[in-house]
C-alpha cells in the first residue's frame, strides 16, 4: 500500500480522517457512491471541502494511486469529483488509480479552484 507522504493525516481539530496508517489485514474497504444530501452536518461538509482540497493541492489533474486515503472519506467524493482513471477499476484496492473530474470539482467546492 502506498502511503502518500506529505498528505494531512486528518482535518484539523476533529475526528475526520483523510489517509490509515497500515493496510487492513481482513481485506480492503472497497469505494462504494455515497450520496450527498442538502442535510448533511456543516462539519461533515467542511470534511468534504478540506480533503478535495488537499487532494487538489497533492495531485492536481493527474492520476493517483488510492493508497493509504481513506476509503470512507474518498467514498462521499466517488463517483463524482473523484473518478476511476484505469478500465477495469477495481474499487476494492490499494493499487487503484482514481483521478479528479475537474469540471465537477470546480462546480461542487469553487472555494477549492479560486484565486
Amino acid at each position: 500500500m502506498l502511503k502518500h507522504r506529505g498528505f494531512p493525516g486528518r482535518l484539523q481539530g476533529t475526528d475526520f480522517q483523510f489517509v490509515i496508517r497500515r493496510a487492513n489485514p481482513r481485506g480492503v474497504t472497497p469505494l462504494t457512491e455515497r450520496p450527498r444530501f442538502r442535510d448533511r452536518k456543516h462539519a461533515d461538509r467542511q470534511a468534504d471541502l478540506h480533503f478535495m482540497a488537499a487532494l487538489w493541492h497533492h495531485f492536481g489533474a493527474e492520476p493517483f494511486e488510492r493508497g493509504n486515503l481513506d476509503a470512507g472519506r474518498l467514498s462521499w467524493l466517488f463517483g463524482r469529483e473523484v473518478i476511476p482513471a484505469e478500465e477495469p477499476f477495481d474499487p476494492a484496492s490499494y493499487d487503484a488509480l482514481l483521478r479528479i473530474d475537474e469540471d465537477v470539482a470546480r462546480a461542487s467546492f469553487p472555494e477549492v479552484f479560486e484565486g
